[in-house]
């Protein structure tokens, strides 16, 4: 897309549009920032926006402010379906994510992760695999740095690992990674996407636009994720923690291996991994597909596989007092994610969970808990819907405890519950904006509040 002399609108004052709307004008464009809410609502330099020539207009958005625009670049928190983007299609006035205004700038070759559960440890990942084989690596997208500025900064001669969201995905055409990967498809964001046939189609877009000279890396033990291989041009391979393949990743005699070429190659042990829990030997293969299709060798990855210790907020240890570990999972979202950490420990939890409901179906997730946890410590809005689906399923009254909106109380409680063999984990299968701005902070303040008992 040609940036001089055009007219651009960036919509949605956040990390992705402050960056789409700064890339758009150093390369030439005329450029407009609006969001819905009021300025005093806005986090960020507003200042810095202002100081490089581009328009803030904040509040209500009505269709004169697509007066004159030639393109409009979404960011991933604003959905199509509002007023302002639909009569911009209407008016056919192209319509952009800032995912793929990355794609359009980048210079070096883009391996996607996507998936309902794992994203971030798996790119995370898969950018450590990528720097033992290349100088300049990126690592953006839904993990919290933009995309388009990290596919500027590394140029040509690197690679980028990209994690890519539903939500990015909303406003892509052309986006074409060299690799992607499919972790899983549970239900999720289904606010916001109304069908899980539409959330998974979203996910579908990413390797959309791919030809045979590209690959997708499908988790074959997913049978959403299984069946996307027939909707793919691309070369497929598999990852799988239950069965081996000709071409992919998986487990044999308990090691991560891959197959290419007729050859089988030893990563390392489940015991040398250096993330555990059944879900992040999933994680781990799929990083170590991507990068083995990225050019990155065996020999390379063995270290980092063994050396790499996991994410911020995704099963993270804490600290452990008088005896009883405390973990951090605030990256828990969605049920199916804070049933991958219950499965990590043997039992005898205290769970902390709640938060910002989203609604989702709690049978299989209660019944894990039934069978898992000890304690039950709920906070937020969902707190009530949480606690009517235990006592369904059979969970005594008496091990469940509602703390209303206070993280403080609800650590103090554990803490007066758990003895070892115990372990206290907050995973709140839950969004977190009923008490914060996003699930990071919520981590930060358990953390926080853990290390000051």
């Amino acid at each position: 897309m040609e940036f001089q002399g055009k007219n651009i609108l960036a919509v949605g004052a956040g990390i992705s549009g402050f960056a789409a709307a700064k890339v758009a004008k150093k390369f030439g464009a005329n450029v407009t920032l609006s969001d819905a809410k009021d300025e005093d609502k806005i986090e960020g330099d507003l200042e810095s926006l202002r100081q490089a020539g581009i328009n803030l207009k904040f509040g209500p958005q009505d269709e004169s402010l697509l007066d004159g625009v030639d393109a409009l670049i979404l960011s991933p928190a604003v959905p199509v379906k509002i007023p302002l983007v639909v009569a911009a299609y209407k008016k056919n006035i192209s319509v952009i994510s800032e995912v793929e205004m990355a794609y359009e700038f980048a210079k070096s070759p883009i391996a996607a992760v996507t998936g309902t559960n794992g994203k971030t440890t798996t790119t995370t990942l898969l950018g450590k695999l990528l720097e033992a084989s290349y100088d300049k690596v990126g690592v953006g997208g839904n993990i919290g740095v933009p995309l388009v500025d990290e596919v500027l900064r590394v140029g040509e001669g690197g690679a980028i690992a990209a994690e890519i969201s539903s939500y990015q995905m909303e406003a892509t055409n052309h986006f074409r990674p060299h690799v992607t990967a499919v972790l899983n498809v549970t239900p999720d964001h289904l606010k916001r996407h109304g069908t899980m046939e539409v959330y998974q189609a979203m996910k579908e877009k990413l390797f959309a636009e791919e030809t045979e000279e590209d690959f997708v890396v499908l988790n074959y033990d997913d049978e959403k994720v299984r069946s996307m291989s027939e909707r793919t041009k691309a070369q497929v391979y598999y990852f799988s923690r239950k069965d081996t393949f000709d071409k992919g990743a998986f487990l044999q005699n308990n090691t991560l291996s891959i197959a290419d070429g007729g050859k089988v190659y030893e990563l390392v042990s489940v015991e040398e991994l250096g993330i555990k829990g059944a879900h992040n030997v999933e994680n781990a293969l799929a990083a170590a597909m991507s990068a083995y299709l990225m050019g990155v060798s065996i020999e390379k990855m063995i270290p980092v596989l063994k050396d790499f210790k996991g994410v911020e907020h995704r099963i993270e240890f804490v600290r452990e007092i008088e005896g009883v570990p405390y973990y951090n999972d605030s990256k828990a979202t969605n049920t199916d994610s804070a049933i991958k950490a219950l499965e990590t420990f043997d039992g005898h939890i205290i769970l902390i969970a709640g938060g910002d409901d989203k609604g989702t179906d709690l049978t299989e997730f209660m019944s894990l808990v039934k069978e898992k946890v000890d304690e039950l410590i709920l906070v937020g809005n969902a707190a009530k819907r949480f606690e009517e689906a235990a006592l369904k399923i059979g969970t005594q009254p008496k091990h469940i405890h509602l703390v209303g909106y206070d993280m403080k109380k609800a650590v103090k409680t554990a803490k007066e519950l758990a003895k070892p063999p115990q372990i206290v984990l907050l995973s709140p299968a839950c969004a977190s904006f009923d008490m914060y701005k996003g699930f990071e902070a919520r981590g930060k303040d358990f953390k926080e509040i853990v290390n000051g008992l």
